[in-house]
């Protein structure tokens, strides 16, 4: 009987994920994160309100649009950041961030090569870029490791603006042989999950176009679990097929931009949270929970940038956000997402408390 036991015995485990969508840098942040007195920059604040639900998370991942090149810091068109922006994103929680878009290649070779080293300096995850072609084969699919889960992580984007991409280095574009082959690799290396972040779509466009559901088919007909999507700057919907085990959200909007205008000014963060029960001989791995935190990028009278999770503010006695029109702007970007993701999404509902570890609810 202790055999039988042991043999037909399961140990079941979670692993939570944050998604978060585009991370850029306008003039106006760059600007307003600078400290005159000691010259540098402190983004400190923009990230400290969301920081508790991107920690409550075991595996953070964003998508960094914009360079680490260095100075002179720039916005629109051709972004350079300051380093202090990652570290800042480090330190609010983010475990891994994507760095093919449509800006990798916006400063040359210099701003591919530096971000892909101060992502390194930081101790950073990233994937999408590579310095060349061996940096790929030894680095690419991105795995990672946690709660006895093995992930892939995979990064594309249609393209970068078509300014060429220097040799040797790789922007990883969308291109359907070698994401099949991606995908094949990730299967031989044994992953419980395989995760697609994808830059595509049209800007500003709230519903996704044929090229995205079909390269999102693709990736879930060769092996993805989850898809996601950044690009257009403004929210998309959401879908959790439950029985077939796979999960799409087409964009995820701004996480923090210099964008105020109507649909770009704020995004959301996707929560999923990963089932895996393993015997002696086999194991699953389910979807088990997926849902959405809104959150709006606030710009003070002050003119500092905040990100506010709606969950925190939408009840906010404290008069953090005041005017009528700033109060208008957070009002009608909760009503507008919700319209969206009430008509569109399917089996994926807002997320409205505060922000648990999911080994705290299992506690």
């Amino acid at each position: 009987m202790t055999c039988l036991r042991a043999a037909t015995a399961q140990d079941t485990t979670h692993l939570s994920l944050l998604f978060a969508g585009d991370i850029m840098q306008h003039d106006s942040q760059i600007a307003d994160a600078y400290e005159a007195k000691s010259k540098t920059y402190d983004y400190s604040q923009c990230f400290q309100y969301v920081k508790p639900y991107i920690e409550a998370a075991d595996i953070a991942i964003g998508n960094l649009e914009l360079t680490l090149a260095g100075a002179p810091y720039k916005g629109y068109p051709q972004f350079s950041a300051p380093d202090e922006l990652a570290i800042a994103l480090r330190d609010a929680g983010f475990d891994v961030l994507v760095t093919a878009n449509n800006h990798s290649m916006d400063r040359g070779q210099r701003g591919v090569e530096r971000t892909i080293h101060m992502l390194d300096s930081f101790k950073i995850e990233h994937t999408g870029t590579f310095i060349g072609e061996t940096d790929r084969l030894n680095n690419y699919p991105l795995l990672f490791e946690k709660n006895n889960f093995r992930i892939a992580l995979l990064n594309y984007t249609y393209g970068t603006n078509g300014i060429p991409v220097t040799k040797p280095n790789i922007v990883n574009l969308i291109d359907t042989t070698q994401i099949k082959l991606d995908l094949s690799e990730a299967k031989q290396d044994s992953v419980d999950a395989s995760i697609v972040f994808v830059h595509w779509g049209s800007e500003y466009q709230s519903q996704p176009n044929q090229f995205q559901k079909s390269i999102a088919g693709f990736c879930f007909k060769h092996g993805a679990m989850l898809v996601i999507g950044a690009h257009p700057h403004v929210l998309q919907p959401m879908e959790w097929r439950k029985d077939k085990n796979r999960l799409v959200a087409y964009s995820l909007g701004n996480f923090v931009s210099g964008q105020r205008d109507r649909y770009k000014n704020g995004g959301a963060m996707v929560n999923v949270t990963l089932k895996k029960i393993a015997s002696q001989d086999s194991s699953k791995v389910t979807i088990d929970s997926a849902f959405y935190t809104l959150a709006y990028v606030h710009r003070t009278l002050t003119r500092d940038y905040f990100i506010l999770p709606i969950p925190s503010f939408e009840n906010d006695t404290t008069g953090f956000i005041k005017g009528e029109a700033p109060r208008q702007m957070f009002k009608t970007f909760m009503e507008d997402s919700r319209k969206l993701f009430k008509n569109y999404n399917v089996s994926f509902d807002e997320y409205k408390g505060q922000p648990v570890r999911k080994s705290e609810e299992e506690e």
